[in-house]
């Protein structure tokens, strides 16, 4: 395998892995009566983007879209493995080789911007959830669940290195 596959490989594995550790607590907050948004919203935005259509009064009320749930896990995971690259960019690929905590913590923890300034507001719940009934709430919950996405970078790096790699 060449160098070039070897690492988009490493960059897939790592994106998909960080992405269901952050699923699996989305699951298990969800079973505690947490309320998470479902994925199909993210594919119905995503399904009015392509239409031309980036804001949404409240995205609930918005047209559903074909597919939209399909296309929500889909676009979750993609940008999922477009933060892993932003991982492996930042950190390099010896970070990626020997992970270390730190590190992958951080980028998780940066990636919140995606939620708080890109989609909610796109969704209609404002800014870093400025117009939801529970702002900070809303915008903690925002920080653990891409802080814990930052655990998944790490601890799909360690898989790779220690067990794919290998």
């Amino acid at each position: 395998m060449n160098e070039w596959t070897h690492e988009a490989l490493r960059v897939l594995w790592i994106g998909v892995g960080a992405t269901a550790v952050m699923d699996v607590w989305l699951a298990v907050i969800r079973q505690l009566g947490v309320p998470t948004q479902p994925f199909a919203l993210i594919g119905r935005w995503a399904g009015h983007l392509l239409r031309g259509r980036w804001f949404h009064d409240a995205i609930a009320q918005s047209t559903p879209v074909r597919g939209e749930r399909v296309a929500g896990w889909v676009v979750h995971y993609a940008v999922g493995i477009g933060f892993a690259a932003l991982a492996v960019l930042v950190n390099g690929r010896g970070w990626a080789a020997e992970p270390t905590l730190l590190p992958a913590l951080a980028i998780g923890i940066a990636t919140v911007v995606a939620p708080w300034f890109v989609m909610q507001p796109a969704m209609g719940s404002g800014i870093a959830a400025s117009r939801t009934a529970t702002p900070w709430r809303n915008r903690l919950r925002s920080l653990a669940n891409h802080t814990v996405f930052g655990l998944g970078l790490y601890l799909a790096s360690w898989a790779w290195s220690r067990c794919v790699a290998a």
